[in-house]
């Protein structure tokens, strides 16, 4: 999914740049109030995770293999716009240091894994998850946020490729979508059963988790009487 140098011409990696950096932007914009002594950390762990992650490929058919987005394991633990930042950091490393992407096309992979398929899966994730906020909607939210992370980021990718007149929309579109649902799979279960277990151990890792949780008793808030002697 990582398009390289060469693939997207002036007229489409141009606009996806300048979508990025507005994006990325605002992301630093709404996350710069909330960044405590615990988010700093948590997001630098985050980043170092996703992108080692990134490095294990898993076979999925005829040859071909994919690897771990983490847009939404980062949104749900971090927040959507925290996660697109570490996101972003991962794609800069990873295009910088292993070319793997190109430059010219680093915003329109931006625009696509770090904004695109990180809001787009947390926006599915607060959806199905904030139904009846209890463990198994978050789990359940996960999986089906996952998939469709990788889904929705797939497509951007295929149709900033119809327009650069790469392929056509009707080859590119069903080849991606194709082989990226089953990628989108293995994105689920790994993103699933890493949420499943910080949900078991540290649920309060969870970003927005006091927002969507319900089974648990509120604690108790006003003072307590004492009487005198």
């Amino acid at each position: 999914m990582h398009i390289p140098d060469g693939f997207l011409e002036a007229g489409t990696w141009a606009p996806a740049w300048l979508l990025s950096i507005g994006g990325i932007r605002y992301s630093l914009k709404k996350t710069a109030p909330v960044l405590q002594d615990r988010m700093v950390p948590l997001m630098g762990v985050m980043s170092a995770f996703i992108f080692a992650a990134q490095m294990v490929n898993f076979p999925v058919m005829g040859g071909t293999s994919g690897h771990l987005l983490g847009g939404v394991l980062a949104a749900v633990l971090l927040g959507p716009y925290a996660g697109a930042i570490v996101l972003t950091c991962v794609l800069i490393v990873q295009c910088f240091i292993f070319q793997d992407g190109g430059l010219t096309t680093l915003g329109a992979n931006i625009l696509n894994m770090a904004l695109a398929g990180t809001m787009g899966g947390y926006l599915v994730y607060r959806t199905v998850s904030g139904v009846s906020g209890r463990g198994k909607a978050i789990l359940t939210g996960t999986a089906i946020a996952s998939w469709f992370s990788v889904i929705l980021a797939s497509g951007f990718c295929a149709i900033e490729l119809a327009l650069s007149g790469t392929s056509p929309l009707a080859v590119v579109l069903p080849a991606m979508l194709g082989i990226h649902a089953f990628i989108g799979v293995g994105e689920a279960a790994i993103t699933t059963l890493i949420i499943g277990f910080i949900l078991k151990v540290r649920p309060d890792l969870l970003y927005g988790l006091s927002l969507i949780r319900t089974d648990r008793p509120c604690p108790r808030t006003e003072p307590l009487e004492t009487g005198r002697a």
